[in-house]
């Protein structure tokens, strides 16, 4: 019998958070040890950011629902539900929900997200 040349992911990574950001990990370094891609669906609450950071990895968000506000070596955008960004590589970005709505979105990192790569300001 041949081996099957996809995988389906059904049970996806909850990354654990102490923010009240839900992580799904659907591929990724947690689910199948592959370094050269994550694949994440998020929902970040209301009132949510995280410190800036300076990642060694390209991330690309597509909204889903509501809005995300990033903070890109000091210019302000906010993604609306259907909207998509890509972020270089060794760019100072912080990400935040500051509105009065969940964010739901999905995350792509190439290579795959690591807090190895993150480079997370204390």
């Amino acid at each position: 019998m041949s081996k099957k040349k996809y995988t389906i992911q059904n049970t996806p990574f909850v990354v654990p958070t102490t923010d009240g950001k839900i992580i799904n990990e659907h591929f990724g370094r947690a689910t199948d040890n592959n370094s050269k891609i994550s694949i994440a669906h998020m929902k970040a609450p209301a009132g949510w950011s995280e410190p800036f950071q300076t990642p060694e990895f390209d991330e690309y968000t597509f909204i889903i629902r509501g809005k995300k506000q990033f903070i890109i070596e000091g210019e302000t955008v906010v993604l609306n539900a259907g909207e998509s960004i890509k972020i270089e590589k060794n760019t100072r970005v912080q990400y935040s929900n500051p509105f009065t709505e969940v964010c739901e979105y999905i995350a792509i990192c190439t290579p795959a997200f690591s807090m190895d790569l993150v480079n997370r300001e204390a």
